[in-house]
């Protein structure tokens, strides 16, 4: 669903940061999808995301589990 939903989002005229976006195991599946081979892991290192062999470094660490992160109180 996500990756439908990235691919739509080439129309958009606000820029939706892609680079972002990795598989449950932190593996940079989508990089082909950018202008050259290696951008979608310069991106992420630009933002301080350490990146091996097409894969986030520590990624439990920096995943973002929205169950655990937003609550909803009654």
């Amino acid at each position: 669903m996500v990756g439908w939903a990235m691919n739509a989002s080439h129309t958009q005229v606000t820029q939706v940061p892609a680079h972002r976006v990795v598989n449950r195991d932190g593996l940079l599946t989508g990089k082909h999808h950018f202008s050259g081979a290696s951008v979608m892991q310069q991106l992420l290192e630009n933002e301080g995301v350490e990146v091996a062999d097409d894969q986030v470094v520590r990624f439990q660490e920096l995943f973002w589990d929205p169950q655990k992160e937003l609550t909803i109180d009654n």
